[in-house]
This record gives C-alpha cells, sequence and structure tokens, in this order.
C-alpha cells in the first residue's frame, strides 16, 4: 500500500508539535492526526475555521454511525 503524503500546513506542524512535545506515541499522533484530517474532510473546510457547531455535528454523525452499526 502506497504513502499518501500529506501537505504540512502551519496549524498541521503546530499539532504535531504538541503531540511530540507531549511524548505521544506515533500511533497514537497517527491516529490523532487522522481524526483531524477525517473531521476536515467532512465539512471540506480546513480544521482552523470549523468551530463548536461543527464538532457537535460531526460526533452526532459518528454516533449515529455506531448505533447504525450496532442495530445490524
Amino acid at each position: 500500500m502506497g504513502h499518501k503524503e500529506v501537505p504540512v500546513t502551519h496549524l498541521r506542524k503546530l499539532m504535531l508539535e504538541e503531540l511530540q512535545r507531549r511524548n505521544y506515541s506515533d500511533e497514537t499522533i497517527r491516529s490523532y492526526m487522522h481524526a483531524v484530517e477525517d473531521f476536515a474532510r467532512r465539512f471540506n473546510c480546513p480544521p482552523d475555521r470549523l468551530g463548536p457547531q461543527h464538532i457537535r455535528q460531526y460526533q452526532a454523525e459518528l454516533f449515529q454511525k455506531r448505533c447504525d452499526y450496532k442495530l445490524r
């Protein structure tokens, strides 16, 4: 499986530096970065332009998907 190169934005760099400074494992860092990418992709907008209402909407969608999955 090929590695997809992700552009390094200022926000991404700050987040990466902060997670490394806090000594998070590489796997945790990858997971957190992926979660933010998914969140931003959902709204087709950079994460620094999204606010609390977007977070609530995204969480509600994730909970609904999880609930739908469990009901199968």
